[in-house]
């Protein structure tokens, strides 16, 4: 069943992440990937407030994680599409816009989720 709730989140995830990248996209015009960055900060704060609010689940909630952490966070962050769109910038020769989409993403994720999770 873990696998099923797994597959569910990462579903919901992905077409969330393709709202929003559409969404984003449309309304947003620039080299900078924000739909994608967006998407991942997102990610980032919400995993780090679903490991906080079902720290208390008992075994008999066991499919929450799986299927929120795992599969929903995994679902709407997309780790591929932000390393393809670094390397685009890098062959457009956007080197600075590059370096900021890796600084700023990596650097606002983790801070997202260790703040989050230290307020807990």
């Amino acid at each position: 069943m873990t696998y099923l709730f797994v597959f569910l989140g990462g579903g919901l995830g992905c077409l969330t992440r393709f709202g929003l990248g559409q969404l984003v996209n449309h309304w947003v015009k620039s080299p900078f990937p924000f739909g994608t960055f967006l998407s991942n900060m997102f990610a980032c704060a919400l995993l780090g407030l679903f490991v906080i609010c079902t720290r208390q689940y008992t075994e008999q909630e066991s499919w929450i994680q799986p299927l929120l952490i795992v599969g929903f966070c995994g679902g709407f962050s997309t780790f591929s599409a932000f390393s393809n769109e670094s390397v685009q910038l890098i062959d457009q020769g956007n080197y600075f816009v590059a370096a900021l989409n890796i600084l700023i993403s990596v650097g606002v994720g983790m801070a997202l989720i260790f703040l989050i999770r230290s307020k807990a």
